[in-house]
């Protein structure tokens, strides 16, 4: 069972990430115009196309695949009451990739639909051209993240100084580092309890923030891998089929972690299936995770 967020070792948070047994791999999207969402994922948040096809579109940072675009022009469009899709989170390496995207983004006239200081972390919000949501992000280090008395992480909306980080740019935007990553992605769920039942207790992450009407959820110290609110979701049944939006989130996990994860799976009779090494489950709202193990 996943360890107490009060007894985590603290480290970087890259090197949080880097070590902690489960990690975000990729989001996949249905989309219905494929052209148009990899013009805007690869001009304006500046990931990289790695392989394309007439259905498909893989994009990453590096060599590494961050996001998977798949076209279904007969899917019904998103439904933003449905459980689903929040928000992808693109993690930056540095508070200066923050302040080059925001000079880069208001040069194309793209308009953010938020901006917060977590105390974890400083991010901005967006939406891609189907209303998929996005958050660019940079961390604190994890040394200054905030705890409460129970150990758990202290996340909070507060004002964003974003002169302050457009002032830390060092250079012009050109294109997302390889060294960036999708650092979390956030969920509408349909329930904190079953949610919480569903990815702390059958998939072993730790509760590292409870916030009114949401929860987030990390591994290996991180403040979140995951999370899941209920703001404009509250009482979603499982969601509909046919729908654009999330398609499936690939967690990368460390074999140990996976195995147990598994044990724990079939002992809760969850619906499980395996493909090409990796576990593949479904959560309370039908939504679609691969478990991929990392060598």
């Amino acid at each position: 069972m996943a360890t107490p967020a009060s007894s985590r070792p603290q480290a970087g948070p890259d090197r949080v990430l880097a070590e902690a047994p489960y990690r975000i791999g990729a989001v996949t999207l249905a989309v219905h115009d494929l052209d148009a969402l990899t013009r805007f994922y690869r001009d304006i948040i500046g990931l990289g196309i790695l392989s394309e096809t007439e259905s498909a579109v893989q994009l990453g940072t590096g060599d590494a695949t961050r996001l998977v675009l798949r076209r279904d022009p007969n899917a019904r469009s998103r439904d933003p009451r449905e459980a689903g899709l929040f928000h992808t989170a693109f993690l930056l390496p540095d508070r200066s990739d923050l302040g080059a995207w925001l000079l880069h983004a208001e040069r194309h006239g793209i308009a953010l639909t938020g901006a917060a200081d977590h105390l974890v972390s400083e991010a901005v919000y967006l939406d891609d051209p189907e209303g998929n949501g996005i958050e660019i992000y940079v961390d604190r280090p994890a040394s200054a993240w905030p705890r409460a008395s129970d150990g758990s992480v202290v996340m909070r909306n507060e004002r964003l100084d974003q002169a302050g980080i457009v002032g830390a740019a060092t250079r012009p935007w050109s294109a997302m580092p390889a060294a960036a990553c999708v650092g979390h992605v956030h969920l509408q769920v349909g329930d904190l309890g079953a949610a919480e039942r569903f990815y702390a207790n059958l998939l072993g992450f730790d509760v590292m923030c409870r916030y009114p009407g949401a929860l987030f959820l990390g591994s290996g110290g991180y403040h979140h891998q995951l999370a899941g609110n209920v703001w404009n979701s509250r009482g979603a049944a499982v969601r509909s089929e046919g729908r654009t939006g999330l398609a499936e989130v690939l967690l990368l996990v460390d074999r140990p972690t996976l195995a147990s994860t598994g044990d724990r799976l079939r002992e809760a009779d969850a619906p499980l299936g395996a493909d090409d090494g990796a576990l593949v489950v479904r959560d309370p709202w039908g939504m679609a995770l691969r478990l991929q193990p990392t060598d």
